[in-house]
């Protein structure tokens, strides 16, 4: 694993917290997997990202959640190779890939929560975030 912290560029940092939001429900959805793709498909962020990647980066969260420790590392990685500057981006991504599909289960909310205090996002700046993946990710009530 340590060979993989020094060839993360800071778009596959923002994957891996987007792929592992994905897999802390132990159930990788369809929706999920679209919202990480548009993600990386449409946000300048990722311009000149190589989306190939993305399979590569799933490797490694799913390689470190297989380990006693892994979302510590997960966590180690993120931030050794994210700027902080982008530390509330990479939580509104992960927002929005737990909302995709319309619930947040329990352990998406735990690592969301995690998420938080690892990156030491602002509550009220969380909160703002939250409402934002909230109000895109909304449907038609019948």
């Amino acid at each position: 694993m340590n060979d993989i912290s020094h060839s993360l560029t800071p778009q596959d940092a923002l994957v891996a917290v987007m792929v592992a939001v994905s897999a802390s429900d132990e159930r990788i959805r369809t929706s999920e997997l679209v919202a990480i793709e548009r993600t990386v498909n449409h946000l300048p962020i990722f311009a000149a990202y190589d989306i190939d990647r993305i399979a590569t980066i799933s490797r490694t969260v799913f390689d470190l959640f297989a380990e006693e420790e892994g979302l510590d590392a997960l966590f180690g990685l993120v931030r050794d190779n994210l700027p902080e500057y982008l530390f509330e981006t990479a939580y509104a991504m992960a927002c929005d890939v737990a909302a995709a599909d319309g619930t947040i289960r329990e352990g998406e909310l735990r690592l969301l929560e995690e998420i938080r205090y690892e990156l030491d996002i602002d509550r009220l700046h969380a909160a703002a975030i939250e409402r934002g993946a909230r109000a895109r990710h909304i449907t038609l009530r019948d």
